[in-house]
């Protein structure tokens, strides 16, 4: 048994930091991206709902790995428009699909929950749907699903991990890189197990002073 080189690891630190905002980037921007279309299927445009659970039912039944393959090498022989797509964005649009799918679920629960009683007021002073809400509806649901957004991030970040089969040098490419170089499997990737431990605990601890503000803010 082979004892842990701590030098090459903590050699091996900063060139995988040096790839730890390309992985941010990609699940900061498929986080929003993902919100707005939870949001949108949420909103029920007349005519479109057969699609809206098509949708959901497709990426929430189907592995996020499949959907990165059926989309980046897949559909381009079908579409050839594709292939100009490079891995960063087929992964960040394929996570931005996977997560919505998902998401879409969480919010509108999140908008159920908000009590009926308020909605009618709304209507009852003339307020249009818009403005219900923008002002009332989804602040009150924001709150409730706010947890779960987070949750979603972290598996959102985690997630990333898959982009470097598509070639994208991400943190996790970047380690499959340096470990086919010297062969030492294990410390290179204990070295990014430990970055994504560190990094989702840091999120969690995030997480409950988020949950510890919401619920002060509204304990008053």
């Amino acid at each position: 048994m082979r004892p842990l080189d701590f030098d090459y690891m903590l050699g091996l630190l900063p060139v995988i930091l040096g790839y730890v905002p390309l992985t941010l980037f990609m699940a900061v921007v498929a986080m929003v991206l993902a919100s707005l279309l939870a949001v949108e299927r949420v909103i029920r445009v007349p005519g479109l709902d057969w699609l809206v659970v098509l949708f959901i039912s497709f990426f929430r039944a189907t592995p996020l790995l499949v959907q990165l393959f059926l989309f980046y090498y897949g559909l381009p022989q079908m579409l050839s428009f594709l292939t100009k797509i490079n891995g960063v964005t087929a992964a960040i649009m394929r996570l931005t699909r996977h997560f919505s799918a998902y998401m879409a679920e969480a919010i509108r629960a999140a908008i159920s929950g908000v009590d009926r009683s308020q909605w009618e007021a709304a209507h009852s002073i003339g307020m249009t749907q818009g403005r219900m809400m923008r002002r009332i509806v989804l602040p009150q649901a924001g709150r409730i699903a706010a947890l779960t957004l987070v949750n979603y991030f972290i598996d959102m970040i985690k997630g990333t991990s898959l982009a470097f089969t598509l070639g994208v040098a991400e943190v996790m490419g970047a380690t499959q890189k340096e470990a086919c170089g010297n062969f030492l499997y294990f410390k290179a990737f204990l070295v990014v197990a430990i970055l994504y431990w560190v990094t989702v605990e840091t999120l969690n601890q995030g997480q409950k002073q988020l949950e510890l503000g919401l619920n002060r803010a509204y304990a008053r």
